[in-house]
């Protein structure tokens, strides 16, 4: 039975005649996150978790938008539908779709690390899941939370003893909130770039763990501020907007970070391998724990991932999709010739 279908609008379960993450207008969308290439506007009605519902809100403005709590069962029609943690970003989920006794699981976008912020990630046994695979290589391995703490806050430091700024690139959901989770404010100041600023204030009213921070304004006193760390969208780095901090440091945080030649090509001081999104390590397990026989992938390195599986037993299958996540941006600027000994037969993207 196939609880979902793939259509040029969204993935569509046709027992509730509804789309998850739909790409185009639809009457009824359920969406994973509040990313902005799984939310979009147009739709007729919406559904997401209550913890999501808020950014959602902020990003598409007035909408029919109706909430569900994790784990909250709702009957759509004939399909019987159920949202669980992702530990992607705060409010981020995997939605659970069971219809005569079959389940599917969309993943949208996740991680099974815990940032401290978003709630996390929580297995959910299935027959069929549909997992994102955007770090689907060997060569993809994350820092550990608290190596990476000590990293980010020990750059801030030396260029603050020095006078610098510390400018660092960050999406503005969920990255950029994580990274001011991690930092040490007895260091300094945080300033924030006004997309950052704006999603960060949205959070922070929903009782997110947030240290304090100034929205850079054109009439804030730099030189007062001088040796803060500021939180900006990776856009904004090599912008008029970033020149203005004059003497500065800059890095970008992101799960490309781990490849060769990334950062030279950024044109940034330093890289930190940070993601939203799983690691090749937590591909693997998340999979495993779902007990899945059959693994559709998504978006990133999907014909090498959908061999790995392949060879690990499973019935995989790649699902094209629009979704070019916040992160995902980025997979442009990633050779097409990256080899690993232990990649999928030698394989490489």
């Amino acid at each position: 039975m196939n609880v979902l279908t793939f259509t040029d609008r969204g993935i569509y379960c046709p027992a509730g005649d509804f789309h998850i993450d739909p790409w185009r207008p639809v009457p009824r969308a359920l969406l994973t996150h509040g990313h902005s290439d799984h939310a979009r506007g147009g739709m007729d009605t919406y559904l997401s978790t209550d913890l999501a519902a808020p950014v959602i809100r902020h990003r598409l403005g007035p909408i029919r938008l109706d909430t569900i709590r994790y784990g909250e069962p709702r009957q759509i029609g004939g399909a019987k539908v159920s949202f669980h943690p992702a530990g992607h970003v705060p409010g981020s989920a995997q939605i659970r779709v069971e219809v005569g006794g079959e389940v599917w699981v969309v993943s949208g976008d996740y991680k099974v690390v815990d940032d401290g912020l978003s709630t996390p990630w929580e297995p959910v046994r299935c027959h069929a899941f549909i997992s994102e695979c955007t770090f689907g290589l060997p060569v993809f391995r994350w820092t550990p939370q608290e190596e990476l703490r000590d990293q980010v806050n020990g750059w801030w430091a030396q260029n603050a003893s020095e006078g610098r700024f510390s400018l660092l690139g960050a999406y503005s959901l969920g990255k950029a909130q994580r990274v001011m989770h991690l930092l040490d404010p007895s260091i300094g100041p945080i300033l924030t770039h006004g997309a950052v600023e704006a999603v960060t204030q949205v959070l922070r009213d929903q009782g997110m763990p947030l240290p304090p921070t100034t929205r850079v304004t054109p009439d804030l006193d730099l030189k007062a501020h001088a040796g803060a760390m500021v939180i900006a969208t990776p856009s904004a780095l090599n912008s008029t907007w970033a020149r203005k901090f004059g003497n500065a440091s800059t890095a970008v945080a992101s799960g490309w970070m781990a490849l060769r030649g990334i950062r030279r090509r950024r044109g940034t001081d330093r890289g930190f391998v940070m993601s939203d999104h799983a690691d090749w390590p937590g591909l693997n397990e998340a999979i495993r724990a779902t007990g899945a026989e059959k693994v559709f992938v998504t978006h990133g390195y999907t014909a090498a991932f959908r061999r790995w599986l392949e060879e690990q037993g499973y019935d995989a299958g790649i699902v094209s999709t629009d979704y070019a996540g916040e992160e995902v941006l980025a997979h442009d600027e990633a050779p097409k010739d990256i080899i690993d000994e232990d990649a999928p037969g030698g394989a490489v993207a």
